[in-house]
């Protein structure tokens, strides 16, 4: 049992370190009519073998930084008060306008 577990360790390393693609394609076709193909390519790596291979799409995508969560609350608030200050310079103009016509 140790040694099958061993080299189940060692594929996995092996896999990780280099990497394996799978490759599939499901094809629904009735009467010569194609309905429904799925294309699927898995591509099973660490990530570093991924980032030396040139797939790093996540490491500009702001979902998976760490501070995502904080980056989208700050946002909010930054619109939030963006949209303040849109409005009290809206009511401030209008109230412009409106002593003019009065004038």
């Amino acid at each position: 049992m140790d040694s099958r577990s061993s080299s189940l360790a060692d594929v996995l390393e092996r896999v990780l370190d280099k990497g394996v693609v799978i490759v599939g394609d499901i094809a629904v076709n009735i009467v010569d009519i194609e309905l429904l193909t799925l294309r699927l390519r898995l591509f099973v790596a660490s990530a570093q073998t991924a980032k030396e291979m040139g797939m790093d799409w996540w490491t500009g995508d702001p979902f998976f930084s760490p501070n995502h969560q904080h980056q989208v609350l700050e946002a909010s608030h930054t619109r939030t008060a963006e949209l303040e200050r849109l409005r009290g310079r809206v009511a401030e103009l209008e109230r412009a306008l409106e002593s003019e016509e009065r004038s």
